[in-house]
């Protein structure tokens, strides 16, 4: 830095959470991105006036701005907000999975049926960390359980360590 140069090692707490997360390429099945786009669109119009309502309405319930339901509103209000900028970075970095016809080997986007030590079938798609949900089978590519398959191929093992012990299993089948 040269002299003039203005430079502040002060930062928001939303400067540093977005310099962080603007550069990190999110993948995405063209679904996954769908689902997304939607909930943003909803929550920028439907979500966003739900919210002023509430803040409308607690201001005029009790006239005073430090009331419990005002905050209330005013914290989901955050929330929503940082929804919002969370939304708008993932679909800004999305790289869309294209869609595996390799059934040699786990990549992102594939469905991958393992075989657990109990003798029972499991079935995953590997997905990236934003549309992950393990409820419904759809598991991040940076878990481990996500970094244990990929690369691997059907008859291949992969373990995971996890506080119950280590789990593993054989991969039967990869669509």
């Amino acid at each position: 830095m040269t002299e003039g140069d203005s430079f502040s090692p002060f930062f928001t707490e939303t400067e540093v959470w977005y310099s962080t997360m603007a550069s990190k390429q999110e993948p995405l099945t063209k679904k996954g991105l769908d689902k997304l786009e939607k909930e943003l669109e909803y929550l920028r119009t439907t979500g966003r006036a739900e919210v002023a309502q509430r803040i409308h309405d607690a201001k005029e319930l009790v006239g005073a701005q430090n009331a419990p339901e005002y905050e209330d509103a005013r914290n989901d209000q955050a929330f929503l907000e940082g929804r919002i900028l969370t939304l708008e970075n993932i679909i800004q970095n999305a790289v869309i999975i294209e869609e595996t016809h390799d059934h040699q080997r786990v990549n992102l986007g594939s469905t991958v049926t393992i075989l657990n030590h109990k003798g029972a079938k499991d079935h995953y798609t590997i997905v990236g960390s934003a549309e992950a949900d393990p409820k419904e089978g759809r598991i991040s590519n940076e878990s481990p359980v996500g970094v244990a398959l990929l690369g691997k191929g059907v008859g291949d093992k992969a373990e995971v360590n996890a506080p119950a012990g280590t789990l593993r299993w054989t991969i039967v089948q990869i669509d």
